[in-house]
């Protein structure tokens, strides 16, 4: 069982518009089905349960078929519905409407991220960006944490910026308490066209931290609720895919849109291309919009991959503990290594997680709790990605030899694969200077801390003892 605010605002299945129920059938008029608004989708209604993270994502979403008693949905691939008279359907008309795995998907997202009470899923984390970005409309001015996923970066700058006018300011925002340069720049990037703030936490590839709750209270400031600035206060989006929904739940703290690359975390088996936005009952004009958006584009996930993304989700919370324990073990063992110059861990200490503390969500500091993982170092088990700094093989090292130094390596790993992305069951590990952040110039890498030497590792949930051997190893075998 969990506390009220570990579960979604308004309820766990349906539409954010209108419902009605009949014989124990909650029927949602979406207002997005393929050229008819009044378009019904029945699905069995839920009882509001108080049910904790692990619950939910098992049953929410998957309710025992009422025909067969199946428990786990089965994959309809069927593209159209047969309808009983013109608009007069039993939920479904085409499958880039509604499709019953991706409805049940949205339905499993909207309950594990707490605080959530819509979901909408795409074919991708990149045509998720797009379709936010897509719905500011023309002109609009974005401000972005400065290390943001370069696939992002890129949509806003290279896309947006010719295709709808969009302007954008990328600041570091890894202080913006009360009195400090961050707060100060931030609040001068404010423009009457400002409408969104993109934030990730942690960030990529640094696992930087954004003091979520500090980032709503200057929001509140500058466009105080009921006074005339708060119809132009900008839209707080935050890329909670690094920590996903078990360690993270930014609407909870007050953000307005959460976006998960469902390919990563929440899918978990490195084998789904998906994304998703889960937004609170508060923001069903925003919700609704972004929802025609996603109907009137088409960048939406197949049958298949919905389906294999909510099996996934059902063992999330599984995953996420064991995810967090390797990697906070991972990292321990690395700072005891002498050839390692930094090791970066939201969870690792006092100095480094405070803020990290701060935006844990509810159910994971119960479990922390529980567990009794708080160290007396002030360390706690917080995702699986960890990046370290690997010290040059000379002291007169050339950028060069750094390089060649990381490559050989990673090439000397037996279990972290070298290879991109993260968040699945095995283990990763890749150079981000020449990997997933290659096409930003070395300078602009280097301010941001993204140099030759920094690896970045995806943990898996593996043996710990294995992984640690085998990055000691390949150190053994560079040094």
């Amino acid at each position: 069982m969990t506390c009220g605010q570990d579960l979604p605002n308004a309820r766990v299945n349906g539409s954010t518009t209108s419902s009605r129920t009949t014989n124990g059938v909650s029927e949602h008029i979406n207002g997005h089905t393929n050229g008819h608004p009044n378009g019904k989708h029945s699905t069995p209604k839920v009882p509001h349960l108080i049910d904790g993270f692990g619950t939910r994502a098992i049953h929410v979403g998957s309710e025992p078929n009422p025909e067969t008693g199946a428990v786990i949905p089965a994959i309809s691939l069927s593209t159209t519905y047969k309808q009983d008279g013109v608009g007069n359907h039993k939920g479904y008309e085409y499958s880039r409407s509604g499709n019953p795995n991706r409805n049940a998907l949205e339905k499993t997202l909207a309950s594990i991220e707490a605080g959530g009470s819509e979901a909408i899923a795409f074919a991708s984390g990149s045509a998720t960006t797009a379709t936010v970005i897509q719905s500011l409309g023309p002109s609009a001015h974005v401000i972005s944490v400065n290390d943001v996923y370069g696939g992002t970066f890129r949509y806003i700058t290279r896309v947006a910026s010719s295709t709808q006018g969009v302007e954008s300011t990328f600041l570091d925002l890894g202080d913006i308490s009360p009195g400090s340069e961050g707060e100060r720049k931030l609040i001068q990037a404010f423009r009457s066209n400002t409408k969104l703030i993109w934030v990730e936490t942690p960030t990529n590839p640094t696992l930087r931290l954004i003091d979520l709750t500090r980032l709503v209270e200057i929001l509140d400031q500058q466009f105080p609720p009921h006074s005339p600035s708060a119809a132009s206060r900008p839209l707080l989006l935050v890329d909670n895919t690094f920590a996903s929904p078990f360690y993270s739940s930014p609407l909870l703290l007050g953000a307005d849109i959460v976006l998960h690359s469902l390919t990563k975390y929440i899918n978990g088996h490195s084998d789904v291309v998906m994304g998703a936005l889960i937004l609170p009952a508060r923001n069903a004009a925003v919700t609704e919009h972004l929802r025609f958006l996603q109907n009137a584009s088409g960048a939406v996930p197949s049958a298949y991959d919905s389906w294999l993304a909510q099996r996934g989700a059902k063992t999330l919370h599984l995953r996420m503990k064991q995810h967090g324990i390797n990697a906070l073990r991972i990292a321990k063992a690395l700072q005891q290594l002498d050839n390692v110059e930094e090791v970066i861990y939201p969870g690792l200490n006092k100095s480094k997680s405070a803020i990290a503390w701060k935006n844990l969500s509810p159910h994971a500091k119960k479990w922390i709790d529980a567990e009794g993982l708080l160290g007396a170092d002030g360390s706690f088990p917080f995702s699986g990605m960890v990046s370290f700094r690997l010290r040059k093989p000379s002291h007169d090292a050339s950028y060069d030899e750094h390089a060649e130094a990381t490559s050989k390596f990673l090439q000397s790993l037996r279990l972290f694969s070298l290879a991109e992305s993260l968040g699945g069951v095995e283990s990763l590990a890749e150079a981000p200077a020449r990997m997933t952040h290659a096409s930003i110039p070395p300078k602009e890498r280097d301010e941001l801390g993204i140099g030759e030497g920094l690896v970045r590792l995806s943990v898996g949930v593996e043996e710990s003892d294995d992984l640690i051997d085998d990055l000691k190893r390949g150190l053994e075998s560079v040094f």
